[in-house]
């Protein structure tokens, strides 16, 4: 925890829960329980994605999408830089991270931002906040990511210029319900806006309505659990969108299932590090 702030009551209610459901469990299975859970492989998912709106100058753009690391126990540094070296591999042309970069605390993530930052993608490394990154001080965070080279979108937009082109990316702050997700999309996007990175996906609502053709979204884990073959029929049930790729008009949202954890239990829905090309139609 920050030495500048007591602990929030989420913060205590999230440690709970971590508690509750990983290191407890994890402690009566004499550590079996996480070392099972580090076993179990980062999988790289390439997804091709096509919308009439994208803007056509930015065909074939290879992104670089990461969430919901949860650096901590469940997530080891040197875990969380092995999905970042698969990353780059990949050779994108822009990373985004859409939020949870920690599960608790914030010390220790600097490292973490960096090498998102060192990944080299020539159109730069983005970054959202994800809820569980506000939990022990987001403005720590938030300096870490700045330090790193790292852009932070909080509430706000920027436009990338390449070859005499601009492609807009918008990124908004951690929000819980539609309501507020739609009002932080309608005062940072609008028609020219060609993506935006929201830790929640329930913002597609609002972004498909502004005409956004692309939200990056985390937050689900996928549930973490999931019928076989089948990554929307999974555990999590508050959400509409959970998993993969979705439509409404001409505008695409991609559901990452993370990187990490919350609890150390993944079936049927393998944490993944995505690479996302875009196009518009034909």
């Amino acid at each position: 925890m920050s030495k500048t702030n007591r602990p929030s009551g989420k913060f205590l209610r999230a440690k709970a829960r971590h508690v509750l459901f990983a290191a407890g469990p994890n402690k009566l299975s004499r550590g079996r329980l996480f070392k099972k859970h580090f076993d179990q492989s980062i999988d790289l998912k390439k997804v091709e994605i096509t919308s009439p709106s994208w803007p056509s100058a930015f065909d074939g753009l290879r992104i670089g999408h990461v969430s919901d690391f949860h650096l901590g126990d469940l997530m080891p540094l040197d875990r969380a830089l092995g999905a970042i070296d698969t990353l780059v591999s990949q050779e994108p042309d822009i990373v985004v991270c859409t939020g949870d970069v920690v599960d608790l605390h914030v010390n220790g993530a600097l490292p973490l931002l960096e090498a998102l930052a060192n990944i080299g993608a020539p159109l730069g490394t983005m970054l959202v906040l994800g809820n569980h990154d506000e939990l022990d001080c987001a403005s720590a965070l938030s300096l870490m990511a700045q330090s790193s080279g790292v852009r932070l979108l909080r509430d706000a937009s920027c436009q990338i210029h390449h070859n005499g082109n601009v492609l807009t990316v918008a990124g908004i702050d951690w929000a819980k319900t539609s309501k507020q997700c739609k009002s932080k999309v309608e005062k940072v996007c609008d028609d020219q806006t060609h993506i935006l990175l929201s830790h929640n996906p329930k913002a597609f609502t609002t972004a498909s309505e502004v005409g956004v053709p692309l939200t990056l979204s985390g937050h689900t884990h996928g549930g973490q659990v999931a019928m076989p073959n089948r990554r929307g029929a999974n555990l999590a049930v508050a959400h509409r969108y959970t998993a993969g790729v979705y439509e409404r008009g001409d505008s695409r949202l991609f559901v990452t299932v993370g990187v990490g954890a919350w609890f150390p239990l993944r079936i049927n829905c393998p944490a993944e590090v995505a690479l996302i090309t875009a196009t518009s139609s034909s």
